[in-house]
């Protein structure tokens, strides 16, 4: 039902107000509504916001968008995690009423007494609700104007109209047919939810080693009996008896070079160097036991060797399931040690959720139930045309959804009580929508802190989906997205409405993908993608090998690694690289640097494109309070590229014919830009200018410290 003042259309709203809107401590979000009456008598609009405890906080003044839209807004922050509300409330304003109606009546001699004693009366009440130490004075002076007749008809009027007296009703309106929205859901999270730098490894490839390793017995056995065949009869001469020995000992097989796992302990090594790029999550692919039956070889090969590791994602075999650990990788105590080590350096651990398992994972014969039967008895194995997983039986729920979700919540839970508050998700697309939510609803009701990272590169509807029943984060279409056109409108469309609930994470490259842009264009191209992604959003990720530019694939047209580490161990030697210059390392740290020293940087949704006169370069800018960072990247990896920069300069809190100092965060170098200006950038010299505004301040002031 309509309120005495209609409030339609209140946003952000998620499905229709059922689930909540997300934010995280202390971000600023806008709250807007279309507000409007009958006639022609003002009105105006707040918002209230009710913390976790459903205390009302200051409610905030919303402003006409547009003039004439009757779309209102206003920017809010919620101070602390937790399950808020928030409020609409619009109302009648007969001060405003009464001043634009005595702003045309007075000067025009119509019906002054009158006019004059309905805003003295208007006022008298309004001062009835401002406090005496918030300016009730000034209002009551304004009544004594107002009925003063020995005083000019225009001098009563504007005693009516000052400073002081617009800052008190500013603050203490008088509100009449006051009409409010109906609450809506607010989930507040901890920052991590939004803001972080992430850096995916694979343990087992830190720290492998070749270490030559002596034959099985058996093959000893055999290698000695056929040398003593060979060897001489005792009737021979003495030399070549003499020699026997040495020809059953070389004949004997040498020991062969096998590529030995690294470890938890030996991955914990790596981890400083991690920190000392500045990121702030290290995340893992699946840690446990690796299954057997039809593993994978080198390259998604279908024969194996006997020494070749398997796929992380083919979880489970007699060792255990999903709630165990590699043996090669170490113990669950290796595994504590890890993440203690990641803690001591200030960074969390994300782990791989992968809902699916091997052939040889104890679920297939504890829950039989749990998987889809062939007419002929077997279980179907995964499949992604034209992609085969045979070595993973995807889960089948229908059969058993309760006792699934709580297998889910029981494996999580444990991985939970030894330190890990991150998952990533795999493939959630492919499991139902309602069992997610029932999982995080589970696991979040008891753990806010537990953040889940949707990893579903699919439909935009089953993306949006899956964040607005309650995954935090989600992976997005960043890597394919190349051209100036390209990334404007799908990061104005992650900034804009979606960004209530869904918050995206730009992964520059994942073990499955290996971007067309990073194979044809070298070092350039991975330093620009860097830092469009670093700048973009506020959650940004590189897969281990990105900073040393590996850039081959499988095979021509294909986004897979050539000896991907998804099949085989793949040590590298990080310390040869960085001290050779081979390494993308200083860069990395520089933007993460910067991200961590810009607070527009850390945040989605205010972010907005500037003209450039070439479709090569991009501009554009992001603003947290007097915080603003404006960036200008080359988009081709090949070519230097030239063009004249046009500042939308009100969006940047200027006026157009302002000219501000700005700083280049990665060169230091120091600009004066005004509404336009020249730029220049050369692929391996300079890929991007990273700038931060520094208004002048006004005159005779000084510059803030």
């Amino acid at each position: 039902m309509i309120g005495r003042i209609p409030v339609l259309d209140v946003r952000p709203l998620v499905d229709c107000g059922r689930r909540p809107a997300k934010a995280v401590a202390g971000e600023t979000f806008e709250v807007s509504a279309t507000v409007f009456r009958e006639g022609h008598d003002a009105v105006a609009a707040n918002v209230v916001l009710c913390d976790p405890s459903g205390r009302p906080g200051p409610w905030t003044p919303m402003r006409e968008l547009a003039p004439g839209t009757d779309r209102w807004g206003a920017h809010v922050t919620p101070g602390s995690e937790g399950h808020w509300t928030y409020t609409v409330e619009a109302w009648s304003d007969p001060v405003t009423t009464w001043r634009h109606n005595a702003g045309i009546k007075i000067p025009a001699g119509i019906d002054i007494a009158l006019v004059f004693e309905e805003g003295a009366e208007l006022y008298a009440r309004a001062a009835e609700g401002v406090p005496k130490k918030d300016g009730r004075e000034a209002v009551l002076a304004a009544v004594d104007a107002l009925r003063d007749t020995s005083r000019p008809a225009g001098s009563r009027l504007a005693a009516a109209l000052t400073a002081e007296v617009d800052e008190a009703l500013g603050r203490h309106p008088l509100r009449e047919l006051v009409t409010a929205s109906r609450p809506l859901p607010l989930t507040v999270e901890r920052p991590r939810a939004l803001y972080g730098s992430w850096y995916e490894m694979f343990p087992r490839s830190e720290g492998a080693r070749l270490e030559q390793v002596e034959p099985p017995k058996p093959a000893r056995k055999r290698a000695a009996k056929t040398a003593k065949t060979a060897a001489p009869k005792p009737d021979k001469v003495t030399a070549a008896r003499k020699k026997a020995p040495a020809a059953v000992t070389a004949e004997l097989p040498s020991p062969a070079p096998r590529m030995i796992s690294g470890t938890f302990r030996t991955a914990a090594e790596r981890l400083p160097a991690v920190a000392a790029m500045g990121f702030d999550v290290v995340y893992l692919p699946p840690v446990h036991p690796i299954g057997t039956t039809h593993r994978k070889g080198p390259n998604n090969s279908l024969t194996p060797g006997a020494d070749d590791p398997g796929v992380p994602w083919a979880i489970g075999s007699a060792e255990g399931g999903h709630d165990a650990v590699h043996p090669d990788l170490g113990t669950i105590e290796d595994f504590d040690h890890f993440v203690a080590t990641a803690r001591t350096l200030r960074m969390e651990i994300a782990l791989d959720f992968a809902l699916q398992c091997s052939p040889d994972h104890p679920w297939v014969t504890e829950h039989p139930e749990w998987f889809h039967h062939r007419p002929d008895g077997s279980i179907a194995y995964a499949e992604n045309p034209p992609k085969k997983y045979q070595d993973i039986y995807p889960i089948a729920f229908d059969a058993d959804l309760p006792g699934i979700v709580r297998e889910t919540v029981r494996i999580l839970r444990f991985w939970m009580e030894h330190g890990v508050r991150i998952f990533r998700v795999d493939n959630p697309h492919t499991k139902p929508v309602v069992f997610w939510e029932k999982v995080i609803a589970d696991i979040n009701r008891t753990d806010p802190d537990v953040i889940f990272l949707a990893e579903a590169f699919t439909r935009p509807a089953m993306m949006r989906t899956l964040a607005s029943v309650g995954f935090q984060q989600s992976y997005t279409y960043f890597t394919w997205r190349n051209t100036k056109q390209e990334l404007t409108e799908y990061v104005t469309e992650l900034s804009g409405e979606s960004s209530s609930y869904m918050r995206p994470n730009f992964f520059v490259n994942t073990p499955d993908i290996l971007p067309g842009y990073l194979q044809e264009g070298g070092r350039p191209a991975f330093e620009t993608r860097a830092v469009l992604a670093a700048t973009l959003s506020p959650s940004w990720g590189v897969y281990a090998g990105f900073e040393l530019y590996e850039n081959t694939p499988v095979r021509p047209g294909s986004e897979e690694y050539q000896n991907s580490e998804k099949y085989q161990l793949r040590p590298r030697d990080w310390e040869s690289a960085e001290r050779e210059g081979r390494s993308l390392a200083p860069l990395i740290t520089s933007l993460n640097r910067i991200r961590r020293r810009h607070p527009a940087l850390q945040q989605l949704r205010d972010v907005h494109f500037h003209s450039v006169d070439n479709e090569a370069l991009i501009a554009y800018s992001k603003r947290s309070g007097s915080d603003i960072v404006l960036v200008v990247v080359n988009l081709d990896p090949h070519h230097t590229q030239e063009a004249t920069v046009s500042l939308d300069m009100p969006r940047l809190g200027l006026d157009w014919h302002e000219s501000v100092p700005v700083r280049d965060e990665l060169t230091g170098d120091t600009y004066h830009w005004g509404r336009a200006f020249y730029v220049r950038l050369e692929p391996g010299v300079t890929p991007a200018h990273i700038t931060v505004l520094r208004p002048s301040p006004p005159t005779g002031g000084s510059p803030t410290p």
